[in-house]
Order: structure tokens, then C-alpha cells, then sequence
């Protein structure tokens, strides 16, 4: 076998165990924390366009979920406009403030840009909690929007079970995942990637580096917000907390960190190994020690700093390559994609 027969078989049995498993789970809970894995690891690629490739920090893409959240929800429930619809108004609205900050904070250095994202973030959430109306919006404070599920159907983003939600997220994934991997070869990714490492020798060969980075902002903004609008669907019930806190907008970073960011596959690797984690701390422990699961993350994200400040994809595509080259009959072959 060659080493190209042994990738493109290894996708094929992950999309094929991908697309087969809500046939064999008959665990609601199970089916649900898997969503939710898919759910964050599409959340936190869709950071990677930003955080990984253009070598920032952002702290608050919260926001940006909150944004899609509230108003595809705020559009269902007052003018009946169908939650597709909604969220691509979400995903437009959250990718102009995506551009207004960051036209400012792009010029920021080191732990300043970082830092003005969280004082976004905690704005906006602040904001939502502490107001009921917004013009002829309704809001409701920390009392947050229920959905009521009356009108089930693919045409409201509404299901009985958690099956539809399952393939609309895993598609939702396999699209950014596709889009990232687009852009990691084209000449927006080529001059992310020099203006996110030596940002001075880019800007000096001709490089945009502060457009490039506005470009991926507002692609990651749009992106996320379309993520804010499946989560609303998902639970039918959102609030301040849920969607546009600064603990959603850690973890996101977390599992990127943890995973390997500026890789394709570092986001999905690390929602992989952590989201179980954090699922079932919450399950067992929640109430005993709340906020458990930041804890571990942050543990894991020291030691990986440590030993792996690549991430945990680097240690993982290596065994994958020596595996593969021990099935093609070849030792130290070309690494794989």
C-alpha cells in the first residue's frame, strides 16, 4: 500500500464512523456530549483562522457567538424570520464589529490586543445583563430568550431529536475544516502566517499584514456567529452566560492552545481530548466544584507549554506518520498532510 491509499482510507473510516454513529448510540446523553464536541471544535477552528494563523491572541470571540445567539433568536421569536435567515444576518452583523475592532487593536502589541478583546467580550455581556430592551429588541437581562419548540421542522431549525442536530453541526465542522484547509495553501494563509511570525520582514517584502489579519477577523467573526445561532436552536434557551461569557471564550482558547494552534487538525484534537473532559466534570462534579473544567485546562495547558508548545497535534501526527510508513513498507518517508 501507499502512503496516499493509507490517507485517503484513514478518511474515509473517520467519515464513515462519523456519519454511522448516531446509528449505533442510543445514549441521548452520549449523542449530546458529542455534539457538543463537534460544536467546539467548529468554534474553536473557526478561531484558529484568526488566533492560529494570524498569530494573535484573542480572548473574546464569546461575542461573536453571543451576537449570532441573540439575534437569529431575537428575529424568530418577534418577526418570525426563519433562524436560517437569522443567522446569516448574525454572522454579518458580528463580522462588521469583528472589522470595527480590528481596525483598532490590530496595531496592539503582546498582551494589549488580547486584553481588549476581553473588555469587548465583557462588555457586550454586560450590557446584555443588565438591560431588557434594546430600542424594540427584547433582551430579557439574565433572565436570557426561550425558544418555544412549537413549529418542529427543518425550515425553523427545530428537531424532536438530536439526530439532525448531530449532521447539521458535523457538517458545519467538515466545512470550516475544508475552508481552513483552502486558506492554509492560498496566499491569504501565506501571508498570515508571515505576518503572524515575523510580522517587520513581511511588512518589508510588500506584505499587507494588518489587511490580512482584518480579513481573517472577519471571516472567524462570521463564522463563530453562525456557531451562536446552532447552539440557540440547539438548547432553545440562551442567556448571557451561556453564550457571551469570558468562560466560553477561555476554553475556546484552551482547546486551540491545548491542540495546537495554526494547525488544520490541532482545533479538532483538542476538543477531542478535552470536551469529555470538561462534559463530564460537569456532570459529576459540577455542583461540588464548579468551574472544575477550567481548572483542568488549565493544568493540561501549562504542562503542554511545557513539553509541547507546538501542541498536542505535533507529538500525534508524528506516531500517525511512523504508523503510516510502517504499513507503506517505507521508513522516514515524506510526512502526510
Amino acid at each position: 500500500m501507499t502512503r496516499r491509499s493509507i490517507n485517503q482510507s484513514a478518511c474515509l473510516l473517520v467519515a464513515v464512523l462519523a456519519l454511522g454513529l448516531p446509528l449505533v448510540m442510543r445514549s441521548a446523553t452520549y449523542l449530546h456530549i458529542l455534539i457538543l464536541l463537534y460544536f467546539y471544535a467548529y468554534l474553536t477552528t473557526s478561531w484558529n483562522l484568526v488566533g492560529g494563523f494570524a498569530g494573535v491572541l484573542p480572548l473574546g470571540h464569546a461575542a461573536f457567538v453571543g451576537i449570532g445567539a441573540y439575534t437569529s433568536t431575537i428575529l424568530y421569536l418577534q418577526y418570525g424570520v426563519s433562524p436560517w435567515l437569522g443567522m446569516l444576518v448574525g454572522g454579518i452583523l458580528a463580522t462588521l464589529v469583528g472589522i470595527l475592532i480590528g481596525l483598532p487593536t490590530f496595531k496592539m502589541r503582546g498582551a494589549y490586543f488580547a486584553l481588549a478583546t476581553i473588555a469587548f467580550a465583557e462588555g457586550i455581556r454586560v450590557m446584555i445583563e443588565n438591560i431588557d430592551r434594546l430600542g424594540p429588541f427584547v433582551i430579557n437581562g439574565p433572565r436570557g430568550l426561550q425558544i418555544p419548540p412549537l413549529k418542529l421542522g427543518l425550515s425553523n431549525f427545530m428537531f424532536a431529536v438530536k439526530e439532525p442536530y448531530y449532521y447539521i453541526i458535523l457538517i458545519m465542522l467538515a466545512a470550516v475544516l475544508l475552508l481552513t484547509y483552502c486558506i492554509s495553501r492560498s496566499k491569504l494563509g501565506y501571508y498570515l502566517n508571515a505576518g503572524g511570525e515575523e510580522p517587520e520582514a513581511a511588512m518589508a517584502l510588500g506584505v499587507n499584514v494588518a489587511r490580512a489579519k482584518l480579513i481573517a477577523m472577519a471571516m472567524s467573526s462570521f463564522l463563530t456567529a453562525l456557531a451562536g445561532t446552532f447552539y440557540a436552536q440547539f438548547t432553545l434557551y440562551i442567556h448571557p452566560k451561556s453564550v457571551v461569557s469570558l468562560d466560553l471564550s477561555f476554553e475556546i482558547a484552551f482547546i486551540a492552545l491545548i491542540g495546537g494552534r495554526g494547525s488544520i487538525a490541532g482545533p479538532v484534537l483538542g476538543a477531542l481530548l478535552l470536551r469529555p473532559v470538561s462534559d463530564f466534570s460537569r456532570i459529576y462534579f459540577g455542583d461540588t466544584v464548579p468551574g472544575l473544567h477550567l481548572i483542568i485546562f488549565g493544568v493540561v495547558l501549562i504542562l503542554v507549554m511545557l513539553y509541547q508548545p507546538r501542541g498536542l497535534q505535533e507529538p500525534l501526527t508524528r506516531l500517525y506518520n511512523r504508523l503510516v510508513d510502517r504499513l507503506a513498507g517505507t521508513e522516514g518517508g515524506e510526512a502526510s498532510a
